[in-house]
């Protein structure tokens, strides 16, 4: 960073910041300055802490040590609402608008001043970036990409000092992102200071003038764009024993298709293209655990729920058992024996509110009409499922919602197997729930493929991809970039593999 600017030139400083959750450290000491004109890009893994630590800035968080100012002034009180009259906005990498809103709603709800002036404001800025947005539509309506781009207007409309973009042109094309850019570009010649959270190397080139690494809660080098090449930036990325390819390409040698012994193919994605990714082909075998790695913003939940049908197909077919499936609703394809294990089970795959039982044969119990056999049907189905996956309840009745995190993803898992599925889709199953439930979640995954079900698995976490899965496909920016059988596997290609980049291992 240049320590040269003024004191009053500084918008944002981070003071040794550290976090924790239960025993995970998440931040180890962060120290961070902000100033006038200034775009920071920072990149990192996931799980470095990049999320964490703006959300502490925004007010969401509040470190365990470690000071946080804004301007001059100390932050003592952490709230988001403070935050934003200091001149702090965050866009989200994943939109969080009112869905029954129009688009012109989520951008001017809660914005101070005469609604026509702002309005005519929001318009202008939309005329200058020449995107178009159908603002009188709900925001449930539009596209991810256009939700993006609403989440963008109301931190321009805003006008902060200290604008954070986190992945803002993971869901944009190439106009809307070059636009972008050309807008991020009239901010810093105006003085805004922004921090830009992107995995796409090239984006810090053409854009920043500063850049931050984040590895494992600490910031491992910081500096002037112009001090970097690609090749120092993939270094500090990438573990101590990975050395990059000299040419300094970001281009990963694809591997020759994996032989895959078990039996025959259940799931066939021919050509696929959806929103966040595009012309996407695979097969998944019966008895066979595909691993699907990437950054955050890659496309791998899109591609999952594309499948799964609750996202649109754009173009390209899915095959369940050589059965055409593009395009069904999800009921029809859990009927025919595909179902999927959500990222967030809070939003879509529990019900909190309702019993342990209830939420286990949620999804398979529908056809049995008399209620007598019907409820002794169900308590013997989760009272099996229980038994199977060890869910700690005090019995079959207890509401869902009381249960830690680890057994409420058991739960989730024992929901969807209890539909007899040929082919089951795992999205980051372990997230958020503790070691001793996490060993439990790789048991149940491994039973799963001893009884020949296809196993989908989508994961941050490298070690569990390593582990537990057959072979593994690496997405990244949309598209599928490497495949590796389980040979190759390891922490290091997947690694690189995940940010597109040629590595070849020291010492091996």
């Amino acid at each position: 960073m240049d320590h040269n600017l003024k004191e009053s030139q500084r918008l944002l400083y981070l003071d040794s910041i550290e976090k924790s959750f239960s025993d995970n450290r998440v931040l180890k000491g962060v120290t961070l300055s902000l100033h006038q004109g200034q775009i920071t890009a920072m990149i990192g893994g996931n799980g470095a802490g990049k999320s964490t630590l703006m959300k502490i800035i925004m007010g969401i968080y509040f470190p365990d040590k470690g000071s946080v100012y804004i301007g001059n002034e100390e932050i003592k009180t952490f709230k988001p609402s403070n935050a934003l009259d200091l001149g702090v906005y965050l866009v989200p990498q994943e939109p969080m608008l009112f869905p029954n809103m129009t688009a012109e709603e989520n951008i001017l709800i809660g914005l101070p001043g005469d609604r026509k002036a702002n309005k005519k404001k929001l318009e202008q800025i939309i005329s200058d970036l020449g995107w178009k947005i159908a603002l009188g539509r709900n925001a449930e309506l539009l596209s991810i990409a256009d939700q993006q781009l609403i989440e963008i207007l109301r931190g321009l409309l805003r006008e902060a000092k200290v604008l954070i973009l986190d992945e803002p042109t993971s869901s944009l094309t190439f106009k809307e992102i070059k636009t972008l850019f050309s807008m991020v570009e009239r901010l810093k010649n105006q003085g805004i200071g922004i921090i830009y959270i992107t995995h796409r190397l090239d984006e810090v080139f053409e854009l920043a003038t500063d850049v931050v690494i984040l590895k494992d809660g600490r910031i491992t080098s910081e500096g002037k764009v112009s001090e970097y090449t690609k090749k120092d930036l993939i270094r500090n990325l990438l573990p101590q024993n990975v050395e990059v390819d000299s040419s300094g390409e970001i281009e990963m040698k694809e591997a020759e298709p994996a032989e895959v012994q078990q039996g025959k193919i259940v799931l066939e994605v021919s050509n696929l293209t959806g929103y966040g990714f595009t012309d996407i082909s695979l097969q998944l075998h019966e008895g066979e655990v595909l691993g699907i790695a990437g950054v955050v913003g890659a496309g791998r939940t899109e591609l999952a729920e594309a499948i799964f049908g609750i996202e649109p197909v754009i173009s390209g077919k899915v095959y369940l058992d050589g059965k055409d499936i593009t395009g069904l609703s999800t009921k029809e394809v859990v009927d025919l024996g595909l179902n999927y294990v959500p990222e967030d089970r809070h939003a879509n795959g529990i019900f909190k509110i309702t019993s342990v039982v209830e939420n286990i044969t949620a999804a398979s119990m529908s056809a049995v009409s008399k209620f007598f056999t019907k409820r002794k049907k169900e308590v013997d189905v989760a009272q099996k499922y229980i038994d199977d996956f060890r869910i700690k309840v005090t019995d079959e009745e207890q509401i869902l919602g009381s249960l830690s995190g680890g057994n409420q993803q058991k739960c989730v898992i024992a929901k969807v197997l209890a539909s007899n599925p040929k082919v089951i889709i795992l999205d980051e199953p372990t997230r958020g729930i503790d070691a001793a439930a996490r060993a439990d979640v790789y048991k149940i995954v491994s039973k799963l493929k001893e009884e020949g079900l296809a196993v989908l698995m989508i994961s941050s976490d490298l070690e569990e991809i390593v582990s537990l899965c057959d072979r593994t496909l690496t997405m990244y920016s949309g598209s599928i970039n490497a495949e590796m059988c389980r040979e190759e596997m390891n922490l290091d290609s997947i690694m690189a593999a995940s940010f597109n980049v040629l590595t070849k291992e020291v010492g091996r």
